[in-house]
């Protein structure tokens, strides 16, 4: 028998959904909590904290792109990784489920092999041993790498953990612009596939969050950070 390893809340409204990925999970030794429906959702989420949420979007009542904004509002889940399922494959499903806070996106049909070696990676770059320790301070924002935090001045600014993880990635070596390719790599693995568009998604939302002033963009090229 596999030990147990983190915890997963699966949600979505088809009971063979459910079944199906829910058996494929506890086969790699995840602790799995199940829910079909929003409310549903919000409730066992509240109550078990998990590490990840493999989060529905198109359910009846209260949806999942709803879910994951009401779980972003409270710090507890700030380190916990949400991935939406869908069958949809719409631009405006994709960025409405980043502009929410979710880390990460999977269509269906569901290939347990590949679901399972997106959820290992991401678990994995959410435990990553190589962040930089110290502070690091950057005009007016202020970055803990350990705490995963960021402060403008005094105001704290709660970032979901991608859009935190390239934050401190530019940040890292100031003046230097990353390529796409090198902020993929660093921030999602090279066992996941991550659209052009997801990353513009998650540029655009640290902006609203920490101004124009910080993140610069080498058009064709990638991204970086000047003081």
């Amino acid at each position: 028998m596999k030990e147990q390893k983190h915890k997963i809340l699966l949600v979505d409204d088809e009971p063979d959904i459910l079944e199906f990925i829910g058996y494929n999970l506890k086969k790699e030794g995840y602790k799995v909590y199940t829910a079909q429906n929003g409310e549903q959702a919000l409730a066992v989420a509240n109550e078990k904290i998990p590490d990840l949420i493999l989060l529905d979007i198109m359910m009846p009542g209260i949806d999942g792109v709803e879910v994951c904004r009401q779980l972003r509002l409270k710090k507890i889940f700030d380190n916990t990784i949400i991935v939406f399922l869908t069958a949809r494959g719409e631009d405006y499903s994709e960025i409405a489920g980043f502009e929410a806070g979710a880390d990460d996106y999977i269509t269906k049909p569901i290939r347990p092999r590949v679901l399972l070696a997106r959820i290992k990676a991401l678990l994995n770059r959410g435990n990553r041993k190589n962040i930089v320790e110290n502070l690091i301070q950057i005009k007016d924002l202020t970055i803990n790498p350990s705490t995963y935090t960021v402060k403008y001045k005094d105001e704290v600014i709660l970032l979901p953990k991608k859009e935190f993880e390239i934050l401190l990635l530019l940040s890292t070596k100031p003046g230097k612009i990353f390529t796409r390719d090198e902020i993929y790599l660093n921030v999602w693995g090279n066992s996941i596939y991550v659209g052009d568009r997801t990353l513009d998604v998650h540029i655009r939302k640290l902006r609203e969050k920490i101004g124009d002033n910080y993140i610069k963009t080498s058009k064709g090229v990638g991204y970086g950070i000047f003081e």
